[in-house]
Order: structure tokens, then C-alpha cells, then sequence
């Protein structure tokens, strides 16, 4: 097997070329988040990101596997969909970190504002629809 140097991401230096977006919705554009995010390497079948932003994201689902979320500044809720039931809420600050499951609807919201990097898988579904619950959607 052969043996590779390891990948070395500064994430101060990164993270200090972020602006925050504030009034993100979940109809939000990529031209619209412009700057507030970055794709920081690959990673396994998707990537290591970190987003700054205020506001309402779109519902989404990692289809792949599990996607990993560190809380590095600010505070979020976390919609998710646990359940038979209503989408529940997790309240998180700076230093927690959570796992969404594989396949299992979530959305953030963040009022003051966040910083986070996620591990996500590829690919994922996105409902660029601001519903309660995204299992209302009809998706053909």
C-alpha cells in the first residue's frame, strides 16, 4: 500500500475568508450565499464544508451515509425528522457536535448567527421550500 502525506487544511485561515450571510432562506441561491461558505477538501463520496450564515436553511437528506456537523461558532436549532412524528428540534452552540443520519430530513436555523463545517456525503435531496415538514412535499 502505498503511502500518501496527509491533507492539512489551516480552518482559521479559511474560516477569516468567510462573510457572514445574513437573511438566508431556504430559496437562497448559490449566487446568494456568494462568499459565506467553502468547500474545503474532499472528503470519502462528498466534502468537508463550512458555511456562516443567518437565518432559515432548505430541508435536505444525505442519501449516502451519515453527515457530520461541529458547531465552531454561534448557535443553530436543528429541524430534523426523527419519526412518524412532527419534525423535532435541537437547540446547538459552539463546540457540540451532531450526527444526522443517513436518508433523515434536517434544516437549520440560525437567528444571531452560525459558523459550522459539516463531512456530508454526496449525493443528497434538497427542497428549496420553506414547509414545516418536508414530507408534505410531492416529489416526482
Amino acid at each position: 500500500m502505498e503511502s500518501k502525506a496527509p491533507s492539512s487544511i489551516d480552518l482559521n485561515t479559511e474560516l477569516a475568508k468567510l462573510t457572514m450571510f445574513r437573511g438566508r432562506t431556504p430559496q437562497s441561491t448559490m449566487a446568494d450565499r456568494k462568499g459565506s461558505g467553502a468547500r474545503l477538501a474532499a472528503y470519502r463520496d462528498g466534502g468537508l464544508f463550512a458555511p456562516k450564515f443567518a437565518g432559515k436553511g432548505h430541508w435536505e437528506s444525505h442519501l449516502a451515509g451519515d453527515e457530520l456537523i461541529h458547531i465552531l461558532d454561534g448557535t443553530a436549532t436543528l429541524e430534523i425528522v426523527c419519526d412518524d412524528g412532527p419534525p423535532k428540534s435541537f437547540a446547538l452552540r459552539a463546540g457540540i457536535l451532531a450526527v444526522n443520519p443517513q436518508g433523515a430530513w434536517h434544516r437549520f436555523h440560525s437567528s444571531e448567527g452560525v459558523t459550522l463545517m459539516t463531512a456530508t456525503p454526496s449525493p443528497s435531496e434538497v427542497i428549496e421550500l420553506d414547509v414545516d415538514d418536508p414530507r408534505t412535499i410531492k416529489r416526482l
